[in-house]
């Protein structure tokens, strides 16, 4: 597991503060399993086969970062539970999920294709992840770009300027 220092390192990386809260194994399958409606313990433990020890670690990591809520249920008869309620940051997490997803259908399914697709509720059209402007119109990978955002100042260098993955870069020179 890497540490919070090393993957901050030469500045801000929102990726890398999101990897701080999601990047460790197990995290974003419980998140999946939560996103599909669960919410016991046992619920997650049987559909992902993890063991308790991890799955407790990766609800209370997930619990203090605001991505799942606790509540407390009660069964007939039992004692008193937590149960896992997804967040707005959670829910938020939807669009990652599918854009991994996405990518593992592509890069990674086997022969008989993608084990799941992810269909509109009422139209039952297949739907993506795309990246758009702000006026809703696709944008091509080739033509996004990073640059410095407003809490980049806090975290650059001594020329003033971005440092890290997040970095601003040079569009290709042979485009218009």
């Amino acid at each position: 597991m890497a540490d919070r220092t090393s993957l901050e390192a030469g500045g801000a990386c929102s990726i890398a503060r999101s990897l701080t809260v999601l990047g460790q194994r197990w995290t974003l399958l419980v998140v999946r399993e939560a996103l599909n409606g669960r919410t016991k313990f046992s619920e997650f433990q049987e559909a992902l086969g993890v063991s308790t020890d991890v799955l407790t670690q990766r609800l209370e990591s997930l619990v203090d970062a605001g991505v799942l809520e606790k509540r407390p249920y009660r069964e007939r008869g039992a004692r008193e539970r937590q149960a896992y309620h997804v967040t707005e940051a959670g829910w938020e997490l939807v669009p990652v999920l599918a854009a991994l997803m996405s990518w593992g259908d592509k890069h990674l399914a086997d022969a008989a294709g993608p084990p799941a697709l992810l269909r509109h509720r009422r139209t039952e059209q297949c739907v993506r992840v795309a990246l758009v402007d702000a006026d809703d119109r696709p944008v091509a990978l080739e033509d996004v770009v990073t640059v410095a955002g407003p809490g980049a100042s806090a975290h650059a260098g001594n020329d003033g300027g971005a440092t890290g993955p997040d970095a601003p870069r040079r569009p290709d020179a042979n485009r218009s």
